[in-house]
């Protein structure tokens, strides 16, 4: 099973990908079984933090702007983003500028993916940026460090799906949720 999705390739190689070496998210891979088919060239992401999940999501929908905080990384990734990528750096501070960038852009997005950094605020200033559509991704909605995010979208009518499993190079359970509400761009 664990060959099937590329695990291996992603544990050796020490990036998520797939079986044949493609990028993929770093979410377990329930949720991206659940997800992979639901994207269409309609939809438009909003993404905090950057890397393989940013060139998956890009093949998938119609644009994705993210948002880096690591400069490091920032710089060794942004020379693979393809032509419907705005990749940006924003120095992490928190609960200023990184979790408030997609305000400055004022722009609304289908999807809201948070796998960042000051996760917390980052959910906080995501519903102000989502199409009437649109849903929010959380990577590591397990840890306790993120209940008041999660209670924040719960209490906001939000509802949730919890993908429960492993992801790439990680061999322990972990969870990513969707929270969404009705007549959401996912069919959900």
């Amino acid at each position: 099973m664990l060959s099937d999705y590329g695990w291996w390739e992603s544990y050796k190689g020490g990036l998520p990908v797939d079986k044949e070496g493609n990028p993929i998210p770093w979410v377990t891979y329930p949720f991206i079984e659940f997800i992979k088919d639901r994207l269409n060239k309609n939809l438009e992401v909003f993404e905090y933090g950057s890397g393989n999940s940013t060139l998956w999501y890009a093949k998938k929908v119609r644009f994705v702007t993210s948002v880096e905080h690591e400069k490091i990384w920032y710089e060794k990734i942004k020379s693979n983003m393809l032509s419907n990528i705005s990749l940006n750096y924003i120095e992490l501070d928190y609960r200023d500028d990184y979790s408030k960038f997609p305000l400055s852009l004022n722009k609304r997005f289908n999807i809201v993916i948070v796998d960042g950094r000051d996760r917390v605020n980052c959910l906080i200033n995501s519903v102000n940026v989502l199409e009437n559509d649109g849903v929010i991704v959380l990577d590591d909605s397990e840890r306790e460090s993120y209940a008041e995010g999660v209670e924040f979208l719960l209490n906001r009518g939000f509802k949730r799906i919890d993908f429960w499993g492993i992801s790439p190079r990680i061999f322990f359970r972990k969870c990513t949720t969707i929270f969404y509400k009705r007549n959401n761009c996912l069919g959900i």
